[in-house]
């Protein structure tokens, strides 16, 4: 069951389907942002991802799913393949650029759904890529 809601949020993510990401989490799903601040809530995720799809167009590919033998944790390893759309702010302008970048995800399970993404990268290497 765990690795279905792993695998259903990572195919909504890539469907760009917000609401099916939506489905998978807690209510008060704690959202630790790289490099940002944790958010808590669906709301803050959606709005979140609202401002994620504006900016920036993401597949991810080569998606290793980890899943602990009590099905409380998960982790992901994966490529995120992107195209830099929007001037982020405080980042360097967009004009389209594409990058590649490995990436992990840890999660916490409750009762089937994610109650907690903490999603890390390079940010540094991103932004060489993208200047």
């Amino acid at each position: 069951m765990s690795r279905d809601t792993i695998q259903t949020y990572f195919d909504a993510f890539n469907a760009g389907d917000t609401t099916a990401m939506l489905d998978c989490l807690t209510d008060n799903v704690a959202h630790h942002v790289n490099e940002g601040q944790v958010r808590i809530g669906k709301e803050k995720f959606g709005d979140f991802c609202d401002h994620m799809s504006r900016c920036y167009a993401e597949n991810l590919t080569d998606m290793v799913i980890f899943l602990s033998e009590d099905g409380t944790r998960a982790a992901a390893e994966y490529t995120v393949n992107g195209t830099y759309k929007v001037t982020d702010a405080g980042l360097p302008e967009a004009t389209g650029q594409t990058y590649k970048l490995p990436a992990g995800s840890f999660f916490s399970l409750q009762d089937g759904k994610i109650s907690r993404v903490v999603t890390y990268y390079n940010l540094a290497d991103w932004v060489r890529q993208v200047s």
